[in-house]
């Protein structure tokens, strides 16, 4: 009996913290994210993903810091990192094919939008903006 009662105390008191450090290092990342430290923010990102790997969202921000600082190949990790935990995330899709266009990666970028295309309901028309630039840059 009192084993249960100290493992119910333990649990009352831990989980609580560990639900508000993910939600308070998270919103530490946004809030200097939309202040442009790009860097503070990255660090705060990056611990909320200690705690919380499947942070879906702090992937997302990260590679949204990596593309203001200019580093491809992290942005498009984190944005890899997005789709492999939600495969359905149009913001992500979108940016990969965004990014794939801009290396010249054509194929890529179409197989990307075409599957935007099929989830549209945030990005469409994003989408069909994309799905006309590669087209007219694939014929190049």
């Amino acid at each position: 009996m009192k084993i249960k009662i100290i493992t119910i105390i333990l649990i009352t008191i831990i989980f609580p913290n560990k639900i508000f450090a993910n939600t308070k290092f998270f919103q530490q990342g946004l809030d200097l994210y939309n202040e442009k430290k790009y860097n503070e923010a990255k660090f705060k990102f990056e611990q909320d993903l200690v705690i919380n790997p499947k942070s879906e969202m702090s992937y997302l921000y990260l590679s949204k810091i990596f593309k203001n600082l200019d580093k491809k190949n992290l942005e498009e990790q984190n944005l890899n990192s997005v789709i492999l935990l939600n495969p359905k995330n149009e913001e992500a899709i979108y940016y990969l094919a965004r990014l794939k266009l801009d290396s010249s990666d054509y194929k890529q970028s179409k197989e990307l939008n075409d599957r935007l295309i099929d989830l549209c309901s945030k990005f469409c028309g994003k989408s069909k903006k994309l799905k006309i630039e590669i087209e007219n840059l694939s014929k190049k």
